[in-house]
């Protein structure tokens, strides 16, 4: 399946970003696309951060192609297509306690029926009879 995303270029602590058509399977660091469709530069604030051919990126959209989901909401935030944001980080796993987990919960104690013993009779000591 055919992605567009992007893909990091330039320095440490310099990020800029190309914005590329590459097959799903190719991971982002590769450096393997099949076609370059424009960058983006996050240093910049103005239009000459980015540069990014719209008509080749929606007709690869038309194509088939999917978005990741940075460059969705970036295409939304330009007002290039029309959509809702959707979340981009990574879901939070939660993790269990050692105390929480059914192994390690404490079982119902069961108390053994002790035997009923009669309470003995108070000693009565005895004066002697003067």
């Amino acid at each position: 399946m055919l992605m567009i995303r992007l893909q990091r270029t330039g320095r440490k602590h310099e990020p800029t970003f190309r914005v590329v058509l590459t097959d799903s399977k190719n991971g982002p660091k590769s450096g393997k696309y099949l076609k370059n469709l424009g960058w983006y530069d996050t240093r910049l604030k103005n239009d000459a951060a980015k540069q990014l051919d719209v008509e080749a990126v929606k007709h690869w959209m038309s194509k088939g192609a999917k978005l990741s989901l940075t460059l969705h909401n970036f295409l939304i935030s330009q007002k290039v297509i029309t959509g809702k944001k959707l979340n981009a980080l990574p879901k939070k796993t939660v993790q269990k306690k050692a105390e929480e987990t059914p192994a390690a919960a404490p079982k119902a104690e069961v108390k053994k029926e002790e035997p009923v013993t009669e309470p003995a009779a108070p000693v009565v000591e005895a004066t002697p009879a003067v």
